[in-house]
């Protein structure tokens, strides 16, 4: 998955169809998924298949969500797909995207969408420098040349703020996702996702990086959503699904090799020997210290306040910030405690 959809512009895009879907407040079923008659999970990404989903193909492979009822369809996104909007309209009923905050963005804008869970404990949006000209630290950046997407430029402003730095010292260059701008010199940094080893295999061994979470930016990427209503009408449904795709990440963390076999199978536009490459990255976002504790997709209400409070301060929120309890639900997450896998 790429970073396509962490600004308000990626976000708002088409949401007219959908803004006056928004309810209030969300009463989660947890009733086991019933056997009989298998409910299909729609789940719409924020991108591209990649290896973001190990853990919901290997489930798939390994029949956990048949044995929660369900059937698994997903469902790629892509530049020209507004998955958000799809979710909120109830064209899908379920979903995973890049970056926590567009959720938040969305529910400020009046679509009734809730997280559910936090795949990568990590956000791995990183600056990518050369180790002749390295960016360690975000005062490292003043007086320099950042390329960034221009959907990442908020990134970068926050960034900023957080670390007391005025958005003039920093010259913000937008372009793609193209590394040739970092190796000709035409710029002193990059951004991108650390977990995109076939892109960043150009840096070779000078690859300097300074990741958007330690300094000071802790987002969750690949949060998972669906709506109010899904949630209220079939939230033993969405509860069976978080079950089975955390045993399946659970699987892929003992079986890494299994999980990139079950992927490229799935998936054969991919290449296997990079994704075996990226696997234990992937891996390092899905699991750390804190799942260790509370099992895998945990989150907390006070890194998502956090989120809402940053972009807040930046203006982002044309409706006015969303409440906390709006934007994420930790209801899921509670009911199936006993089986999300507590790997660290």
């Amino acid at each position: 998955m790429k970073n396509h959809d962490l600004n308000r512009r990626g976000v708002l895009a088409g949401i007219s169809t959908v803004a006056g879907l928004a309810t209030t407040g969300s009463l989660l079923s947890v009733r086991p998924a019933q056997a009989a008659g298998k409910y299909k999970i729609q789940m719409q990404l924020g991108w591209l298949a990649s290896n973001g989903i190990l853990g919901e193909v290997m489930a798939d492979k390994l029949g956990y969500f048949a044995e929660e009822g369900l059937e698994l369809e997903i469902i790629p996104g892509g530049p020209n797909i507004d998955g958000v909007s799809s979710v909120a309209s109830g064209a899908n009923n379920f979903a995973s995207i890049s970056s926590s905050p567009s959720l938040m963005l969305a529910r400020s804008a009046g679509l009734p969408i809730k997280c559910v869970a936090a795949g990568y404990q990590q956000h791995p949006f990183t600056y990518f420098s050369l180790t002749g000209n390295p960016i360690r630290k975000p005062s490292d950046l003043i007086g320099k040349r950042i390329g960034t997407q221009g959907t990442a430029q908020i990134l970068m402003r926050a960034m900023l703020a957080q670390n007391g730095i005025s958005e003039d010292d920093v010259e913000i260059v937008v372009m793609g996702g193209d590394m040739s701008a970092l190796m000709t010199g035409q710029v002193d940094a990059v951004s991108g996702w650390k977990t995109n080893v076939g892109a960043l295999s150009v840096l070779g061994d000078e690859r300097v990086d300074l990741m958007l979470w330690d300094a000071g930016i802790q987002l969750y990427a690949n949060p998972y959503y669906t709506t109010d209503s899904v949630l209220e009408k079939d939230g033993d449904k969405i509860t069976a699904a978080i079950s089975a795709i955390a045993r399946g990440w659970g699987a892929a963390h003992a079986n890494p090799e299994a999980a990139v076999n079950a992927l490229v199978e799935r998936y054969p536009n991919l290449d296997r020997d990079s994704e075996m490459k990226a696997v234990d990255l992937v891996l390092g976002f899905s699991f750390n210290e804190k799942t260790g504790a509370n099992g895998w997709g945990q989150m907390t209400i006070e890194n998502w306040q956090k989120q809402i409070d940053i972009y807040e301060k930046l203006g982002q929120f044309a409706n006015g910030a969303p409440a906390v309890e709006d934007v994420m639900t930790l209801d899921v997450l509670n009911a199936t405690a006993t089986v999300r896998p507590t790997i660290g």
